[in-house]
Parts: C-alpha cells; structure tokens; sequence
C-alpha cells in the first residue's frame, strides 16, 4: 500500500516547478472564483494606521507599562502589530531567509523526498496548502517542520543545502527566546500573571513554515494563501518584502507595510481561546507580485501538540461566561486533514453560541 509520502512524490508540481513557463497565464487550477479574487489597488489605499512596537521598553521598568498599553490596544484593534528593536540579530534573519531561498532553488528531486499530503508529519514539503484536497490551488510552495525542543527534530530537517540547519536552526531557537518573552506581555496586557503558563510555553509547540511565492503573472487571479487564522497562540513573521494583508473588524483588507528589520506578531485561535473572546486571531491571507518571488519565514507557536486549551479561568466571570470549548493543536490538525482553508475554520467548532 502505498504512503501518503510516495503518493504525492509521483503526482507532486510545485509552482517552481512551471512558474518561469507560465509567461502570461497561470493554469486554471489556481484561478480563483471573481468574488475571491484580491483587489490590490483597493486594499493598498485603505487608511490605516499598523501598530510598530518597540520591544526595547521591555527592558526599562518605567517604559514597561507603556509597551503593555502599546500592544493591549494593538490586539484590540487587529490582533496584530509588528516589533523593532527585538534583539534577533539582522544576520540571524537575513541567514534564514537566505536559507530558504537556497532550498527551493535546489533541484526538484532533492525536494520531493519531504513531499507529503499527510498534514501530521513533522516536515513536510508541499505546494498550495494541501494540494492532495485543494479545490482551487494556491500560489505557493512551502517546507514545515517541527522544532521545539530542537534537538528532537533538527535530524529531519534538510540536509541541503548544507548551511540550512545551522542557519535556520539559529533563527527557530531565536524566535523561542522572543515568543517567551511575547507571551508575557500579551498575559500583563490581559491583567494575567507575567508567568502564566511558563511550563506550558516552555514546551509548547513551534512550527517553522517555510513559504515561497514565485512571481505571478496574474496576481489579480490568484493568491498565495487564502483568508484563514492561524490556529496557534501566536505567529511570528519574517520576510522579504511586502504582500501579507490582514483583515480588520469591518472585514476589510489592509495591506502590512514592509518594515526592514521588523517582524511581524499575529495572534492565533488558541490565544482567542484563552482571552475568552477579549482577543480575537487574525485572519489573514498572501497576495502575489508579477515581477518578483517573496520569501517568508512563520514561526507558529502554540501549546503541546496534546494539551487541550480553554478560556483562562482569570477571565471567566458573570459579565464574561465561557465563550468557547477547549481545542488542542492534534484535534486542529484532524479538523484540516478533511477539510480545506478556505471550508469552515477551525475555531468555529469551539465557539459556544
């Protein structure tokens, strides 16, 4: 019987693949219905003002309470702000990014022995976002792999290029150090304790997406990614230019400026989950560029893959009854097994209404 991993090894195109022979067309299989289609010009004039936070306030107790009011109403507003003066070296980024550039330039082959449709496995290199039961595809390649604790899964990671643990792994265990820290804000600004679920953070889960979007001659038709959540605590973002958009309460689209040396902080369901509600995830999607590829790098925290997560005790009372039904990163991965994206999320089934 055949493996998930055999299966798509031999069915298996990515975009690089045919992206430099698709001169002015793109194959109807990424083709979106109109009303899915991205109106860039659109989303590119809507005013909007993006938090940027300075994590350097972090260190000074008489600037400390201004950064918890700084992303307090960051994530009312949006659930998301971007952050400078973080500490993660430009070198330690750049490397990552570099990395990721030399890994889906390698030849095909070299990249098809990680291709699978099974979305449990601990690396897994694909295209679209599950090519084996997409509808529509998506404009994009990506390779994930688990990494925390590192040591336990560093061994699967690519081999080849040869720099591509050593560099991508710096930047994975610098985006722990940062979540840690992040997720004692993001607590101070709900009126929890700085240390809540320290065990728990300590060996939660971290994912590293690894994405590239080829150029696209018609970025009108299609997207990289479509609107979606993500299901963990929080996202971290890192990339080479600018095509995230966001949506905000209104249901309108904001394209996130290109900010050199900032990464991007985006909340996820299980952070909704345990605000009760006060918080909400992003939703989000990736629009495309003619002219040239993006690289990006999501680091995707959340609890142990088992844990189940409900709403903070701290944060029920009569005013605020509990709003949502515990979930766990495994059922998340069950629910998008069967179901695309783009079909019903995730944190739907866990809204009590």
């Amino acid at each position: 019987m055949e493996t998930n991993r055999e299966i798509s090894n031999s069915s298996f195109t990515s975009v690089m693949a045919f992206s430099h022979k698709c001169q002015q067309n793109i194959p109807e299989r990424y083709v979106l219905p109109p009303l899915e289609r991205p109106n860039t010009s659109h989303a590119d004039n809507l005013p909007t003002n993006l938090p940027v936070i300075d994590l350097s306030k972090m260190n000074h107790p008489a600037h400390r309470s201004q950064l918890i009011n700084e992303v307090r109403a960051a994530c009312n507003q949006l659930g998301f702000f971007q952050v400078i003066n973080h500490g993660i070296p430009a070198a330690v980024m750049k490397n990552a990014l570099d990395s990721a550039e030399e890994f889906f330039n390698l030849p095909s082959d070299e990249k098809t022995c990680y291709a699978s449709t099974d979305v449990h496995e601990p690396i897994r290199y694909g295209t679209s976002v599950n090519h084996g039961m997409d509808k529509v595809f998506y404009w994009r390649d990506f390779i994930k792999h688990y990494a925390n604790p590192i040591s336990d899964w560093i061994h699967l990671w690519p081999s080849n290029p040869p720099t591509y643990k050593e560099k991508m792994g710096s930047y994975a265990k610098a985006m722990k150090v940062l979540q840690k820290q992040l997720m004692e804000v993001l607590f101070e600004s709900l009126g929890l304790n700085a240390n809540y679920l320290h065990d728990d953070i300590e060996e939660g889960s971290q994912v590293m997406t690894v994405n590239c979007y080829p150029s696209c001659p018609k970025p009108d038709l299609a997207l990289g990614l479509p609107p979606h959540t993500d299901f963990g605590m929080i996202t971290i973002l890192n990339q080479t230019q600018q095509g995230l958009e966001i949506m905000d309460h209104h249901k309108k689209w904001h394209s996130v400026p290109f900010i050199q040396g900032a990464l991007i902080v985006q909340l996820g369901d299980q952070f909704e989950v345990i605000s009760n509600g006060r918080y909400k995830s992003v939703p989000h999607r990736t629009i495309l560029n003619a002219q040239t590829k993006r690289f990006s790098i999501a680091s995707l925290h959340s609890m142990h893959i088992q844990k189940k997560v409900g709403p903070a005790p701290e944060l029920v009372d009569e005013q605020h009854p509990v709003a949502y039904r515990e979930g766990s990163f495994a059922r998340f991965l069950d629910h998008i097994s069967v179901k695309s994206l783009s079909e019903e999320s995730y944190i739907t089934t866990l809204k009590i209404t």
